[in-house]
């Protein structure tokens, strides 16, 4: 038996909470970040997470069309790009060991708790190259910026553009910090061991950890740049007061002059 599972980044932000009250379906688990659903009738998996992904298995295009048209009316800012990532399941009973490959995984048999991990880490792995893209389009404007005080020996953007800059550096910062948790191991490995061994697996095939890093590297070099901005910035400021209080010196002078 194959499950097919496709992972799609829909919008920033999920209201779970009011998903899980009007969607007709009970819950096989979740909490207030992540719901996931065994719909058992029509043998299909949906997981749904409040960071904007949601993981398809076993729907076709149909199913998932509509659903989708469904659940962005609980969706806070949909994402423009296109990003989604497939995946596989396959059984074998004569199998001894999980076996993780690049685009699919081998298991000895199938159930919820198995879908559900691996339906996490091509989750897991598609917000994090959600964030890659953020990123990598910030550091893409910085670095015009720092080719320009290199070539100029200045900065053109205005103070109120680079405050919005900042702005969204900080945002995006923010929004990756507040989804620290998607990192995090279910609790339902703990308690078997089977399913940590494939979690593990299937982090390292992803690269989860790694990629999480290489993300925190790239927003500290732009928190960086940021701070050379904003210096240089302070500075071009602070050299314009100069010029205003002598100006009104030197008017000051000139008034007292002539009526003296």
């Amino acid at each position: 038996m194959e499950i097919r599972i496709e992972a799609i980044q829909i919008a920033e932000l999920f209201n779970i909470k009011k998903f899980r009250a009007e969607f007709r379906a009970e819950a096989f688990s979740g909490s207030t970040s992540e719901v996931f659903y065994a719909l058992t009738e029509n043998n299909r998996y949906l997981y749904i997470f409040d960071y904007g992904v949601i993981v398809f298995a076993n729907y076709d295009a149909v199913a998932k069309s509509e659903f989708l048209q469904f659940v962005k009316n609980y969706a806070t800012t949909l994402v423009a790009i296109d990003l989604s990532e497939e995946y596989r399941i396959n059984t074998d009973e004569k199998l001894l060991k999980v076996l993780v490959k690049n685009d699919y995984v081998t298991v000895q048999q199938m159930d919820s708790s198995l879908l559900r991990i691996v339906m996490l880490n091509v989750g897991q792995s598609v917000a994090l190259e959600y964030y890659e893209v953020l990123t990598n389009d910030l550091i893409s404007s910085s670095k015009h910026y720092i080719l320009e005080l290199e070539h100029r020996g200045k900065l053109s953007i205005s103070k109120t553009n680079l405050l919005k800059y900042i702005g969204k550096v900080l945002n995006v910062k923010n929004s990756i910090v507040d989804n620290l948790y998607i990192l995090d191991d279910p609790n339902l490995v703990w308690d078997n061991e089977e399913l940590n061994l494939l979690n593990r697996h299937l982090k390292a095939n992803f690269d989860i950890n790694t990629r999480f890093k290489d993300l925190d590297y790239r927003l500290q070099i732009v928190e960086d740049n940021l701070t050379l901005f904003t210096d240089v910035l302070n500075v071009r400021e602070s050299n314009r007061l100069e010029w205003i209080i002598i100006i009104l010196i030197l008017i000051e002078i000139m008034i007292a002059l002539f009526f003296h």
